[in-house]
């Protein structure tokens, strides 16, 4: 069984920085160019507001922002043969859905994202970054114009890249064979099975909660079933379905 390689990280500093569930610190080399050409602008796929389906947040209400590109996988099924997460269930290519476009300046994404928000009170204002992988383009400026706005900040990522301070919610969902880089965090997220990265190696990791996700292919049913039993055996673990699906919204 091949183990998920977790990437050291630095000591924080006097002020807390460095290893908190965020980090400023700089991408790694493998994503460097990637994030600077996206980062001239953010690239969209489709913004929408929805209940948020899994996990620790299921049935709150959110704007999705939705990132084109990822960085284990093209989206293109001609790779998928290739790609580090074959099951992915995304269409994340491209700026063509809803709201989608290429933004110039974090206030214009900013401001897209609030008017998508369904009331004019912004108490409980909640925006979830996903892709693709996110965190090749949510960055401080984004951060703190959504903060400006009264938004709570989530993101969904792969953990291959390091989180910028300010989020202030962390789910973390790891890739068999992807090196994990952001091991703290509020929330992990497996989607299981995966026979080379089972729960055991990754349930000793610095997160509030555990959740197990059956993975949605043609043994969906096998893997709802194996996931309970697991739960029940392992109860530092949680079952997350994904209800946007069962109940028909985005």
């Amino acid at each position: 069984m091949a183990c998920i390689h977790h990437t050291d990280r630095a000591e924080p500093d006097a002020a807390g920085r460095g290893t908190g569930w965020g980090s400023s610190h700089a991408r790694p080399a493998a994503g460097r160019v990637q994030y600077e050409i996206w980062n001239m602008s953010y690239t969209v796929k489709e913004i929408f507001p929805t209940l948020q389906g899994e996990g620790a947040q299921a049935g709150r209400t959110a704007v999705f922002c939705r990132f084109t590109g990822c960085n284990l996988w093209s989206g293109l099924e001609r790779d998928r043969d290739r790609a580090t997460c074959r099951f992915c269930d995304t269409d994340f290519i491209g700026t063509d859905g809803a709201g989608g476009g290429r933004f110039a300046s974090p206030d214009d994404l900013a401001d897209a994202i609030a008017q998508q928000w369904p009331t004019p009170d912004r108490n409980a204002a909640f925006v979830v970054f996903t892709g693709g992988e996110p965190l090749l383009q949510l960055d401080d400026a984004l951060i703190a114009a959504l903060h400006a706005r009264g938004f709570e900040i989530a993101v969904e990522t792969n953990g291959t890249l390091p989180a910028p301070d300010g989020i202030d919610w962390i789910c973390v969902s790891p890739k068999a064979g992807a090196p994990l880089v952001q091991t703290r965090g509020h929330e992990l997220k497996l989607v299981f099975p995966q026979p080379d990265l089972m729960p055991d190696q990754v349930a000793g990791l610095d997160f509030r909660q555990f959740w197990l996700q059956p993975m949605d292919n043609a043994r969906r049913a096998q893997n709802t079933d194996d996931a309970v039993t697991y739960c029940m055996h392992h109860p530092q673990w949680r079952l997350s379905l994904q209800t946007h699906k069962l109940i028909g919204i985005p």
